[in-house]
């Protein structure tokens, strides 16, 4: 697979670190030396100092030999423009861009039925705001996300010691809980992630990721002591592109919502954009403000300022303060490891959202949804299962898994399955998995229809 990707800042970056891992051809064009003197440094890529909406550049870098074209510079009209000229000169290429500004949001219909006919559009943004609401309904996740149209939810939680999971082996599941007990899809314990067998214990103080139904959520979160608590008012700090969604959703939501936002003029044109949000001008990361404004006594408080350092020193402030549901923003990578040892454990990031969008699109075999978690460590992919892939038609315990891989559950006619090494996968069901960063290129392959189906 060749990969073309315009645009070498952290999305593009990160995306193609990622492909080129996995042994896949990628070129990235950015005409900025410094982003592109990092890649060369960093990566196993090819790169070109140049401008990527240029159709004399795409033309050299191969655009009509190319499976997939990424624009995803930090100028939407550049990707636009990108796209526009790839159609015009290598129509059969897959287009993906990343579209941030909300006016362009009426029109993704029409870029994707006529010109520049682009497959995919990427709003990181939209993503983020859909991931802080899941978070919030969950006050002890740091970690949810939707499969299968929203019916199988996978959620990350710390595990106290008053849970009644601590200290048990996972093959004693099914005994203490039966048919009810969490899918257990993987284990994170001193920073490390351990794909889960029968014979592993969980212990208080991990993080653990399972899959549920969406409608017995609630039940399965009182196995691990927690609760689903209704959001009636929040606070937002920052009134960028992603706070300004967010309190729009919440206006929807009927939830009393504040932000706080540092610069004057912009205050003026949320003031003017919004209905019921009140809109307040002031520093997020002073103490002072956040006593005035009772800081304390909201549900949630939602940092999404395009500064990480100010994102994190409000939410600690916020946690000091009393308020247990804090979700923080964050765009620099080397901050995750660091993030859970200071109690920042709620994390949204638009390069995370953004990467998880285009790897669905890039993966090989019908995947449905692929989102990586914890910084790009591990991915859950749900894909649907192909006739005459090597995952089909036999017992599970027979089928040669990578290392680092799991299936974490079987969707059929609506009946949501617990495997075990008997089960058998059949073509067209819906299946979901996980895998951490090493184990994605070898897990792909299995998933992939023999040549020999044709």
């Amino acid at each position: 697979m060749k990969i073309i990707i315009v645009g070498a800042g952290e999305v593009g970056y990160n995306i193609a670190g990622r492909l080129a891992s996995e042994n896949k051809q990628v070129i990235v064009i950015d005409k900025d030396p410094d982003a592109v003197r990092r890649l060369s440094e960093r990566l196993d890529v090819q790169v070109i100092l140049a401008s990527g909406s240029n159709p004399k550049t795409l033309i050299d870098a191969g655009i009509k030999e190319t499976d997939i074209l990424l624009a995803v510079t930090d100028s939407d009209e550049t990707n636009l423009v990108t796209c526009l000229m790839a159609d015009l000169i290598s129509p059969t290429t897959k287009k993906l861009a990343r579209i941030r500004n909300s006016d362009f949001d009426s029109y993704y219909d029409r870029f994707k039925k006529e010109n520049p006919h682009i497959d995919t559009i990427i709003n990181p943004e939209i993503e983020v705001v859909n991931t802080i609401k899941r978070l919030m309904v969950v006050p002890g996740a740091v970690d949810v996300g939707d499969f299968a149209d929203g019916r199988v939810k996978y959620v990350g939680i710390r595990l106290d010691r008053h849970s009644p999971m601590a200290g048990m082996k996972l093959f004693d599941f099914s005994l203490k809980f039966g048919e009810d007990r969490p899918l257990i899809a993987a284990i994170i314990r001193n920073n490390e992630v351990i794909v889960p067998k029968g014979d592993n214990n969980i212990e208080s103080g991990d993080l653990i990721y399972f899959v549920s139904e969406t409608e017995k959520l609630e039940k399965m979160l009182t196995l691990f002591g927690k609760k689903i608590i209704p959001i009636q008012r929040a606070l937002i700090i920052g009134g960028g592109r992603i706070g300004e969604r967010l309190a729009k959703s919440f206006e929807t939501d009927s939830i009393k919502t504040k932000i706080i936002e540092s610069d004057i003029g912009r205050c003026h044109y949320l003031s003017e954009r919004m209905e019921k949000t009140v809109v307040l001008h002031g520093d997020g990361s002073d103490q002072k403000l956040f006593l005035e404004e009772n800081c304390g006594q909201n549900d949630v408080v939602v940092s999404v300022t395009n500064d990480d350092e100010t994102n994190i020193l409000v939410s600690l402030l916020a946690k000091n303060m009393g308020v247990k549901n804090t979700i923080t923003r964050i765009g620099k990578s080397t901050y995750f490891p660091l993030l859970a040892t200071i109690g920042i454990e709620k994390v949204v990031s638009p390069r995370l959202s953004a990467v998880s969008s285009i790897l669905k699109e890039v993966r090989k075999g019908k995947v449905l949804s692929d989102m990586s978690i914890l910084g790009g460590r591990g991915e859950f992919i749900e894909a649907i299962a192909l006739e005459t892939s090597d995952i089909t038609d036999q017992p599970l315990k027979k089928i040669s898994f990578p290392k680092g891989a799991i299936l974490v559950c079987i969707l059929r006619n609506g009946q949501i399955m617990i495997p075990a090494g008997n089960s058998v996968v059949n073509p067209n069901d819906r299946i979901i998995m996980f895998a951490v960063k090493h184990a994605v290129k070898k897990l792909e392959k299995l998933l992939t229809v023999k040549l020999d189906f044709f």
